[in-house]
């Protein structure tokens, strides 16, 4: 395995094209080398389920034809996770997806999940296959940028004057809190009910790294940071507000802040340029970060990263598995293009690739082609494929991408 890449020789603002100034270091790392001494990478492919497979596809074709360019060599090996792995394995997670994931450098993953699996016993799900492959992975620090593209503020479902010029990162705490908190599960109560419980629980050391990630991200960015928890009825998130709060001293150019998550889910929408960067706990992050996508236009724009102090990160757009348009050439790959830009950049440290395949991006934006999800009138209705292959063309241009259509 290759040595680690420390985040702060990246940019940490996707689709800006900033350098970033020089920091205090962050404990977060990738698994892959720095560019100049690597350029052989292992990638390893989960496509999964739903429209999976298509949108991995096209950004496998962008990873090979921007590595071609690049001289970098990138080595792909496909597995199974989710529902493709329970109908061939009977397991969501397989020991074998497990342990390639492991070994390679970085991991790409499309979607998981649909209606066919819905009724299955919890550990059974495709869901459950994601949360033990973030676990495995031992990912913490899950990275959501969302920026409303100037060609699309008008997607947004949010006026003009309210969207355009949003630009955060939300920062999500990834394998702690009440997705894996225990004791968990079903009983009964005093009166002979049936129950259902789940535990939101915090240590101290999975609430410093997380908020130490967050901290350097915004220093780097523009120096604003927003604590969101719920201290006020919480006491997992009093805890967690009293650690930032005292990590914050070691910090002083970055502005803290705090919220209650319900005054955040109102004030993404009332004001969300108000925010620059945000860092929160899993099932928070899980919420907020969903709702900030939308603010962007559509869910099928937005990437993805998850990262730990060491190993290979995991990359995934953060839409669903659209089983109703699955195999229909509907599908929009830019989610997924762009998560292989973060995989370049936050796991094999090619930062160079990577803004070659986000102007890519801005490009084939500004050439007018759209997917049904951000189309509007004007533009050029394309299904997955064809524009997948228009971004091929602007990943050979490397045409500089305007700021507006």
């Amino acid at each position: 395995m290759a040595t680690c890449l420390q985040t702060q020789l990246l940019h940490t603002r996707p689709f800006q094209f900033r350098s970033s100034s020089s920091t205090k270091p962050s404990s977060l790392r990738c698994s892959a080398a720095t560019p100049s001494t690597k350029k052989s990478y292992k990638i390893t492919l989960l496509p999964g389920d739903g429209i999976g497979p298509e949108v991995v596809s096209v950004a496998k074709d962008v990873l090979l034809l921007t590595g071609s360019i690049h001289g970098i060599k990138l080595e792909f090996q496909e597995k199974l996770l989710g529902g493709a792995a329970l109908d061939a394995t009977g397991v969501p997670l397989p020991d074998d997806t497990l342990s390639v994931a492991k070994q390679s450098d970085a991991v790409l993953l499309g979607a998981i999940g649909g209606y066919k699996w819905d009724k299955n016993e919890k550990h059974l799900k495709p869901e459950t296959g994601l949360l033990q492959l973030r676990e495995g992975l031992r990912v913490f620090a899950n990275l959501r940028p969302a920026t409303v593209f100037p060609q699309l503020v008008d997607a947004s479902t949010l006026k003009r004057e309210i969207a355009e010029g949003v630009d955060l990162m939300v920062v999500r705490e990834l394998t702690g809190g009440i997705y894996f908190g225990k004791p968990r599960g079903f009983g009964t109560n005093e009166n002979g009910e049936e129950t259902g419980f789940n535990t939101e629980i915090y240590a101290a050391h999975e609430i410093d790294r997380i908020a130490r990630v967050a901290f350097n991200i915004a220093r780097k960015r523009g120096g604003k940071l927003c604590s969101v928890d719920k201290a006020n009825v919480l006491e997992a998130s009093m805890f967690w507000r009293k650690r930032v709060v005292e990590l914050a001293q070691e910090y002083p150019d970055v502005e803290l802040s705090h919220m209650y998550v319900d005054n955040a889910a109102m004030q993404l929408v009332r004001y969300p340029k108000q925010f620059d960067t945000i860092v929160t706990n899993n099932i928070f992050g899980d919420i907020l970060s969903d709702e900030a996508s939308m603010i962007t236009g559509s869910i099928g724009m937005l990437p993805s990263a998850s990262l730990g102090d060491s190993g290979p990160g995991l990359f995934e757009p953060i839409h669903g598995s659209a089983p109703d348009i699955a195999g229909q050439d509907k599908a929009n790959p830019f989610a997924t293009v762009l998560s292989a830009a973060m995989l370049l950049k936050y796991g094999l440290g090619e930062v160079e690739a990577a803004e070659r395949i986000e102007s890519a991006v801005l490009e084939t934006l500004n050439r007018g082609f759209r997917t049904a999800d951000i189309y509007s009138t004007g533009t050029k209705l394309v299904g997955c494929k064809q524009l997948g292959e228009e971004i091929l063309k602007s990943v050979e241009s490397h045409a500089p991408a305007a700021a507006a259509v």
